[in-house]
């Protein structure tokens, strides 16, 4: 019996259907393939996407450490939406969401590609929302600032998916969940923001001070590795339950949701590393994580 036959005839032609975008799309990707590691990056100031620094550095340093991917899925922190979207376009453009910059860095085009056809086989694996297919968006700083670095060719597809800004912690991690097949599929899933993010108390005075935070800062930033090595995720998805300085830390929730996107996607099998394990400018911490 043939391969189509079989899935057919276990699952039923609805399912099979159902299943149909992401076979077309794996099916010539080898089941042998190494299952990908997972990264929650803090990305931090847009600056970081042009300047040469210990975290630029590092991020080149994973994009030749990490196995190539056929494609990297981003959480970025700075597409919020009501409802979920992926960006579904051949070709996203290079969003500058930020001002005040040199323009230098409004200048940065990253080309890479997308592919709709990934865009919908991920759609199809998430089964708890209806997943909007977009052509609009395109790749905002939470990712091409990192990405760029990583793999500077763009010669590899770069997708995003959206964070429900109007859905609780739970929501999130529970759907991240359902992107586990992706990574025995050749997908590098990111999700970028940062663990301990709070503009409105950055010391600007003391941005060019290596590693100075806040001792709240410090402790929180303590306290969510500590988790994470544990691999604790309730009590990380109850994060306003940790400790009274977690509203401090997390005074919204933009820049963590990502890291529970990452999370999501660890498995009893998979090493946990830090990296990129600074704060910077008192109230943010770039702490980033490799899962497997």
């Amino acid at each position: 019996m043939k391969r189509d036959e079989f899935i057919k005839t276990i699952l039923g032609g609805a399912a099979m259907a159902t299943l149909q975008p992401f076979y077309n799309w794996t099916k010539d990707l080898s089941e042998e393939d190494t299952k990908h590691p997972v990264l929650f990056i803090g990305h931090g100031s847009p600056m970081n996407g042009i300047e040469d620094n210990q975290f630029s550095q590092t991020w080149k340093a994973m994009g030749k450490e990490i196995v190539k991917p056929k494609a990297v899925l981003v959480i970025s922190a700075h597409w919020l939406t009501r409802g979920t979207h992926i960006t579904a376009m051949n070709n996203p453009k290079t969003i500058h969401d930020f001002g005040g910059f040199p323009q230098e860095l409004f200048n940065v085009q990253y080309p890479a590609p997308g592919n709709p056809e990934l865009a919908q086989a991920t759609k199809q694996l998430i089964t708890t929302t209806d997943v909007g297919l977009d052509h609009d968006w395109g790749l905002d700083h939470g990712t091409w600032t990192v990405v760029r670095h990583m793999y500077p060719d763009a010669d590899i597809p770069v997708l995003q998916l959206s964070i429900d800004y109007s859905k609780p912690p739970q929501y999130h991690y529970d759907l991240a969940k359902q992107l586990a097949a992706l990574r025995k599929k050749g997908v590098l899933i990111i999700g970028s923001g940062n663990m301990v993010h709070n503009l409105r108390m950055v010391a600007w005075d003391k941005l060019s001070e290596p590693e100075y935070g806040f001792d709240w800062a410090n402790e929180m930033n303590t306290i969510f590795k500590n988790k994470i090595t544990d691999a604790n995720h309730k009590a990380l998805i109850d994060y306003e339950t940790l400790d009274k300085a977690a509203k401090l830390a997390i005074p919204t929730p933009d820049h963590y949701y990502p890291m529970l996107y990452s999370l999501a996607l660890q498995d009893n099998k998979d090493d946990i590393s830090f990296f990129n394990d600074k704060a910077v400018g008192g109230s943010l911490t770039m702490t980033s994580v490799k899962i497997g």
